[in-house]
């Protein structure tokens, strides 16, 4: 029974705990992340692999890694500071964070560091709103160059290609050796356009024979991919690499949904003019893997269950978007973290559809999404553009309320696994909510999954009882999600800045029943997420 378990009350924690968070310098910092094995020695479809081509996961594993040693260089100011930390467990942490600041807070957790800066280490520290905005040059908008000072303490742009051209001249020529070693002529294409746009930081070209790239057992995303990291700002990418392994029989099993993706973006639940403005190309791919290695910002902090790429709307349009869920990592979450999140503070009526199956098909439907709604304002603008720092956070909440409008629609009529229902993925989606929330407003999935909790529950679709478990309105939980989707895709097709501060302002703050939960699942042990062993 629910009543043998620790709940704490809102007036409680209130006297004793304030945010969302545990830092860096306890033991509850480190131990918050639950270690997993990935790798080739823990896939079953390694097997699959001829020598020749397990040679080519080296490859890319070697490339990975100095993708790897780029992404310290976004993202601290001192990695050599970060191998002297003399406490142990400290510089475990700083290893996971990749740098002095929980990426769950911003916080720092190493003496002598401020908060992290909205900016990272793509901008100078000291620049201040009216430089940026006085910077005559129209390469500062690109998502591939660094700002710096030059030697007169004026604002310059560095491309990335640049700034990091002997990390990237290896990478290169790693890719190069798996390019001659591999027999599939998609991947060689894909390579040599990889490395293409890597040498001159343009990538459209390598974005669409990766899309074109669809008979290979094996897949490598590696390159400046997504703008999270710059909370200034919004445009600097960060690099990430994924190394991973299809499973064929499922990745054969959604090729469906790759096809429905027009139908889907004509169902979508808001004004005609917001959605009418985009299809999706016809190259859509969707691939259930195996991750056998993350590296740089795919490694950094929270780690995804699946991407969706690319991010570049011509292409996009033109050929579609690839969608990569990380099967062994998606499982390794709802049976460390999410089941016993459920069993804590979960109704035993409504824990009894925290599933599994639904929990995949959320997470599916998520992904999807990215690839679908507003990529132009009304008036003809980039939506990351308009709205600025907050382009990221409104797309993550975004993809988690057009997902799961879009799961429990494939579920209710039978299109999905046959044995789950709408209601499995509304109670699966508050739990993941629930334990998302922990990763606190420094992070954009963090906070979008605040926000959407904070939303659903003003629209009445669950209440949290004196028991401390949620009990959930599933009508009530259909018709808030509706309403979400509206909501967020008018902010992205009307392209107000305005409108998405207020939005995120209202409802991404952590209220005391929720800031309760988190400090009942973190005196519990229920970790937040993972971090990687890699067994190779």
């Amino acid at each position: 029974m629910k009543s043998e378990k620790l709940f704490i009350t809102a007036a409680v924690l209130a006297a004793v705990f304030s945010g969302c968070k545990e830092t860096g310098k306890s033991e509850g910092g480190f131990a918050k992340y639950a270690t997993v094995k990935i790798g080739t020695e823990n896939t079953a479809y390694i097997d699959a692999i001829s020598i020749y081509g397990q040679e080519v996961l080296n490859l890319y594993r070697f490339a990975a890694m100095e993708a790897d040693n780029i992404f310290w260089m976004q993202a601290c100011p001192d990695r050599a500071a970060m191998d002297t930390i003399s406490d142990a467990r400290i510089k475990a942490y700083a290893a996971i964070n990749y740098g002095p600041w929980d990426r769950t807070s911003g916080k720092s957790f190493v003496e002598g560091y401020e908060d992290m800066p909205a900016g990272l280490m793509f901008y100078p520290e000291d620049m201040t709103a009216d430089e940026w905005a006085s910077f005559d040059d129209p390469d500062k908008m690109s998502p591939y160059t660094l700002i710096r000072r030059d030697s007169t303490g004026s604002l310059t742009t560095v491309w990335y290609h640049d700034a990091y051209s002997e990390n990237i001249g290896r990478i290169c020529d790693y890719l190069k050796a798996a390019a001659d070693l591999t027999i599939v002529p998609s991947v060689r294409e894909y390579l040599l356009a990889k490395i293409e746009g890597l040498r001159t930081d343009s990538y459209e070209q390598s974005a669409i024979k990766w899309l074109e790239m669809d008979d290979s057992k094996m897949d490598l995303v590696l390159g400046p991919n997504e703008s999270s990291d710059d909370k200034l700002h919004g445009i600097k990418r960060s690099y990430s690499a994924y190394v991973v392994l299809k499973n064929l029989a499922e990745t054969e099993r959604m090729a469906k949904f790759s096809a429905m993706l027009p139908q889907m973006q004509a169902s979508l639940p808001c004004e005609d003019r917001y959605r009418e403005g985009f299809v999706p190309g016809d190259a859509s791919t969707i691939y259930v893997c195996d991750a056998l290695y993350y590296a740089g910002a795919a490694n950094c902090g929270i780690k995804d269950i699946a991407i969706s790429l690319p991010f570049d709307t011509k292409v996009q349009e033109e050929k579609g978007t690839r969608c990569l869920l990380m099967q062994n990592v998606i499982s390794y979450k709802f049976n460390g973290i999410l089941t016993p999140t459920a069993d804590l503070i979960i109704s035993d009526t409504d824990r009894a559809h925290v599933t599994d199956k639904a929990f995949f098909w959320n997470v599916a439907f998520r992904e999807i999404a990215h690839g679908l709604g507003v990529k132009t304002t009304v008036d003809g603008k980039d939506v990351e553009e308009a709205l600025d720092n907050l382009a990221s956070v409104i797309e993550e909440v975004k993809a988690l309320a057009v997902g799961v409008y879009l799961s429990s629609n494939a579920i209710s009529h039978f299109e999905t696994d046959h044995l789950i229902t709408d209601r499995d993925s509304y109670a699966t989606f508050l739990t993941a909510m629930l334990r998302s929330a922990r990763f606190g407003n420094g992070e954009s999935v963090g906070r979008a999954n605040i926000i959407c909790y904070n939303f659903l529950k003003e629209a009445g679709a669950f209440k949290r009882h004196k028991d401390g478990c949620y009990y959930i309105d599933y009508e009530a939980f259909g018709k808030g999600i509706s309403e979400l989707c509206a909501k967020v895709l008018a902010i992205q097709g009307e392209g107000g800045y305005n409108a998405a501060e207020e939005f995120v302002q209202t409802y991404g703050n952590i209220d005391r029943e929720l800031n309760a939960d988190c400090f009942s699942m973190m005196l519990e042990g229920i970790p937040v997420d993972v971090k990687f062993e890699f067994v190779w």
